[in-house]
């Protein structure tokens, strides 16, 4: 872990504190536990998956829809950990699916639930067909599961948020929000809890792990150079979440406390710290042809080119934020966790009002983004999407 800290300008692991006052609870809870996680081996999935095994869960079910990245997980976690003397499983499913349902009525007896399962770029909102998906992923697939948890009479269930649910810009933290409202309605008949965080560093898909790439390709490193952002480590975001799931009271959301600890660094600036790292001056280039051209040779005498631009595509938030000025905090219940506090508060009428449409239009198969635009400023009437007409597939 020491070597990400470092690429994104920090010394000391955020939680490392938190962790060793509770560990002792925190172990005793989870050897005694059985538990599903879903969407685990995504990022943050396969992070919390470890956090729990380390910790020797009575069952431990995995669920994605990855199956390669599931045989990633299983690889990674048998030669970092072993084994357990509980029951350790993994599926290959899609929680949106027949065989998922049949997998939960067959054995859908758990302590803990854990969802992890989001379509989480910004990306994804360019066309109203991901857009739908990514509704059908972040917000009823999750209202799903929470009601078969209560069904099966189970203690507790987790779910992840985003930072970007606070004040949403995008379509992606505006269905977090909503998927915050559908959870709400749920609490009144089980235990949940939340967590909103920042960027995982060098998370699947994420800009970062783009930067990994880019080098095993021989391509340029690309960076916005005016989006600053907080970033946690996998390691991190696996003890959040689980922090989160076993100590969170009904309907808490937690976040990372924004302190010295938690460092804000753009992206251009990991850039130039991840090529020194591996050795590479970073080489300024004006554009992408340049950067492309210069990829060919630069490498061989020790530079890397680089293009490093304003941001100017649909959906990019200019500060990060993990709870709103409405929103009720408790700073004091850990040294580096905030918990947000809530109420069952939600309007029944705007959320079955948003179920039908959405599943009118589904029904119909015919729907537009404008149309989907149109049902989240219902639901969210201060949301702040604006429509710039470029979209990051559009640029390099």
């Amino acid at each position: 872990m020491s070597s990400i800290l470092k690429l994104i300008g920090r010394e000391k692991e955020l939680f490392s504190s938190d962790i060793y006052a509770n560990e002792k609870e925190l172990t005793s809870i989870v050897s005694a536990s059985s538990f599903l996680v879903i969407g685990g081996a995504g990022s943050i999935g396969q992070a919390v998956t470890k956090e729990i095994f380390k910790r020797n869960p009575k069952k431990l079910h995995i669920v994605d829809i990855s199956e390669n990245n599931m045989v990633e997980l299983v690889r990674d976690i048998r030669s970092s950990f072993g084994y357990i003397d509980g029951e350790f499983k993994t599926f290959a499913l899609d929680i949106g699916s027949l065989e998922y349902d049949a997998f939960i009525k067959a054995d859908g007896k758990f302590d803990y639930i854990l969802n992890l399962s989001a379509l989480k770029h910004v990306r994804s909102e360019k066309d109203p067909f991901t857009l739908m998906r990514m509704i059908e992923t972040n917000v009823f697939n999750t209202d799903k599961t929470i009601g078969q948890s209560i069904t099966n009479g189970t203690k507790k269930y987790f779910c992840v948020s985003t930072d970007k649910a606070a004040n949403p810009v995008n379509m992606m933290g505006a269905s977090k929000r909503i998927m915050e409202m559908f959870v709400m309605r749920k609490s009144q008949g089980m235990k949940v809890s939340m967590a909103r965080f920042a960027n995982v560093a060098f998370s699947d898909g994420s800009l970062l792990h783009g930067f990994n790439q880019r080098i095993q390709k021989n391509q340029p490193i690309v960076a916005p150079n005016d989006i600053k952002r907080y970033f946690v480590t996998p390691q991190e975001s696996g003890e959040l979440c689980l922090m989160s799931c076993i100590f969170g009271e009904n309907r808490d959301i937690f976040f990372p406390k924004l302190s010295e600890n938690l460092h804000l660094i753009s992206f251009a600036d990991i850039a130039v710290k991840y090529l020194e790292d591996l050795g590479y001056e970073p080489f300024l280039c004006e554009s992408e042809d340049e950067a492309r051209e210069l990829a060919k040779t630069l490498p061989s005498e020790g530079k890397w080119p680089c293009l490093f631009t304003s941001s100017d595509t649909t959906g990019e938030k200019d500060f990060e934020e993990f709870f709103t000025d409405v929103e009720t905090l408790d700073m004091d219940r850990f040294e580096n966790l905030g918990v947000i506090k809530n109420k069952a508060l939600f309007d029944e009428e705007k959320l079955n009002n948003f179920e039908k449409t959405i599943k009118n239009y589904k029904n119909n198969l015919a729907w537009t983004k404008e149309n989907i635009v149109k049902e989240f400023f219902t639901m969210i009437p201060d949301f702040g999407h604006k429509e710039t007409g470029k979209y990051l597939d559009g640029k390099m």
